[in-house]
Order: structure tokens, then C-alpha cells, then sequence
């Protein structure tokens, strides 16, 4: 009898210890970027990271692999489908080819501003959210690129301009907008545009103001338009697997934490287009207004570039753009 009061204070002893260890076992996860740490991008995900492990009283932990340290950035969906990350973020851009509708964002000319960008996003997100469950994946948040500009070594006063001169070309998109501009494509990586610009190679492009700062293109570069081409958004995102392990509360706790993350990725998005502006102003690039009748063919081109788009992917593409362009 007396063995029997000792098993049984040991098992209660044992269960409690159990319990112990269940209420304070702590889950890791791994989020891979292909972006460099100094990224403002990189850097929301980190402010994302320690809202996470503040809400859910350490319990979730997630470790940032900046600048590609993890999967290259275009691996980085199938490295977290593949389990050996449990997040990840990467351009939505780089998943066109498995997800067609990934690609409405970077249509040429048919966003203007930031609140159209948001509206966009609205209408686009249910189908990605769609498809990444169908993938075993989470969608938790987006944040777009600062607006492409047009960067010139000389004034644009109408389309004619382009006529003949080196445009960089760096994807399908650019290169179309080459060809319809009557200019010459260069292929050009980022890392390369101030080398291509001090040797002759490139007379104007299509990328943010922060692309021109971080390349510093002031020298060959006389010009910059606010174009606001497209604006390219990078995707944050998480296994189902994952994700459904955690308990209801930190669930709820990485959903908040997502949704601050975009309200503040967007607001900081905003801000840095701005500062990157001044700054090409300051070191002598004129920022000018693009001619009224260049809009306008601008805007024509947009509408073209989207039908294309719709009849390449789909019915769709017509239940993001149509409600778009009805308003």
C-alpha cells in the first residue's frame, strides 16, 4: 500500500513536470529573405520578429536569414514548401510562373499612387491567398517596392525621345517597354547600373528613385521622372504546417503582428520614395513632371499592356482587374 501512495505521488510529480515543460516549450522558426539585412524590407521583418516574440511571451521565435544566407531568392517559396524553412519572403514577381496572378502588381502604367496600389492589392490578395494555400502556405503579409521612375540622361518631351537610345532591361516587362518606346534594350543587373552608365552603355531605365540613390546615377543621370510605372510588392509567408502547429493565441499573435507589419512596410515604403527623391534632387537630378501628352500615351500604353496581361493568364486576371478599372 505504502508502494502504491509513492508510485502515485512520483506519476503526479512526473505529469506536472510534463505540463511544465508543454506550457513553456518554445517554437523556432527559420524565415529566409533574399534581401540584404539594411533593407527597409529586411527590416520590417525583423520589427515583425520581435512583435512576435513579445506577443507570444517568447513561446515563438522567429530567426531572419537576410541576403539570400538561406535559399536564393528566387528558391525561397520552394524552400519553404520543402519544410526546410517555416517562412519565408520573396518578390511576387520571382512567382509568376506558378502563380500567374502574382504578376498583376508589376503591369506597366495602370497604377498611379500609393492608394492605388492599396486597392489593387485588395482585389489581387483573396486569389494569392488561394493559391498559396493550395501550395501548403500562408500568406501574411505584402509590401511594395518604392514606385518605378524614369531615370534620363536627357529630357523627355514626348515618346520620340526614346526613339534609338539605350533603355536597361532587367525582365519581360522592361524589355516590352523597350520595344514599344522603338528604344534599344540593355540587359543590365542592379549591381551593374552606375558601371553601365559611366561607360556609355545605357541612356535611360525604369526603376525606383532608391535604385538611382543606392547606385548613386547622378553624373550621367540628368533626369527623373515621377513615373510611378508599377509598384513591385515582396510577399511574407508561412507552411501551413507551421503555422497550424502553434497554439490559437500565438496564431493570433503572428496575424496581428503580420498586419502591423504591412500597415508600417507601406507607410515606410511611402516615406523612403520621398526621401529618395530629395536625395537624387540634391545631388543635382532634375525631378521634373512628365509632359501632359506623354502621360497620356503612358496611360494608353497601360491599358494595352493589361489586356495583354488578362488574355495571357486568364478569367482570372478579369476578377482583379475589372472591378479595378470600374472602381
Amino acid at each position: 500500500m505504502k508502494f502504491i501512495k509513492i508510485g502515485a505521488a512520483l506519476a503526479a510529480s512526473l505529469a506536472g513536470l510534463c505540463l511544465a515543460q508543454t506550457t513553456n516549450t518554445v517554437t523556432n522558426w527559420k524565415l529566409a529573405t533574399g534581401y540584404r539585412a539594411e533593407s527597409f524590407h529586411t527590416q520590417n521583418i525583423a520589427q515583425f520578429a520581435r512583435d512576435v516574440a513579445d506577443a507570444s511571451a517568447g513561446k515563438l521565435t522567429i530567426e531572419v536569414f537576410p541576403n539570400s544566407t538561406l535559399a536564393k531568392l528566387a528558391d525561397i517559396s520552394q524552400t519553404v514548401r520543402d519544410g526546410k524553412a517555416q517562412a519565408g519572403e520573396t518578390i511576387m514577381t520571382s512567382m509568376v510562373k506558378d502563380i500567374p496572378i502574382a504578376g498583376a502588381d508589376s503591369v506597366p502604367f495602370v497604377v498611379s499612387s500609393y492608394s492605388d496600389a492599396q486597392r489593387l492589392w485588395k482585389l489581387q490578395r483573396p486569389g494569392i491567398e488561394k493559391h498559396f494555400a493550395e501550395r501548403g502556405m500562408k500568406l501574411l503579409y505584402a509590401v511594395p517596392w518604392p514606385p518605378q521612375g524614369l531615370h534620363s540622361s536627357k529630357p523627355v518631351r514626348s515618346l520620340a525621345d526614346f526613339k534609338g537610345t539605350q533603355m536597361r532591361t532587367y525582365n519581360s516587362t522592361t524589355l516590352r517597354i523597350a520595344e514599344l518606346l522603338g528604344a534599344r534594350p540593355v540587359d543590365v543587373p542592379m549591381v551593374d547600373v552606375g558601371k553601365a552608365l559611366s561607360e556609355g552603355r545605357m541612356d535611360n531605365m525604369i526603376t525606383s528613385a532608391l535604385t538611382g540613390v543606392e547606385n548613386k546615377v547622378w553624373g550621367q543621370i540628368k533626369y527623373y521622372y515621377e513615373i510611378n510605372a508599377w509598384f513591385p510588392k515582396n510577399v511574407v509567408f508561412v507552411s501551413n504546417k507551421a503555422f497550424d502547429a502553434l497554439k490559437p493565441e500565438t496564431r493570433a499573435a503572428v496575424l496581428k503582428a503580420a498586419g502591423d507589419a504591412e500597415t508600417r512596410g507601406w507607410s515606410a515604403s511611402q516615406a523612403l520614395a520621398t526621401s529618395a527623391t530629395e536625395e537624387l534632387r540634391a545631388n543635382g537630378v532634375k525631378i521634373e513632371r512628365i509632359p501632359p501628352d506623354v502621360d497620356l500615351e503612358i496611360k494608353r500604353m497601360g491599358e494595352k499592356f493589361s489586356r495583354e496581361w488578362v488574355r495571357s493568364v486568364g478569367n482570372e486576371a478579369n476578377t482583379i482587374f475589372v472591378p479595378y478599372y470600374i472602381k
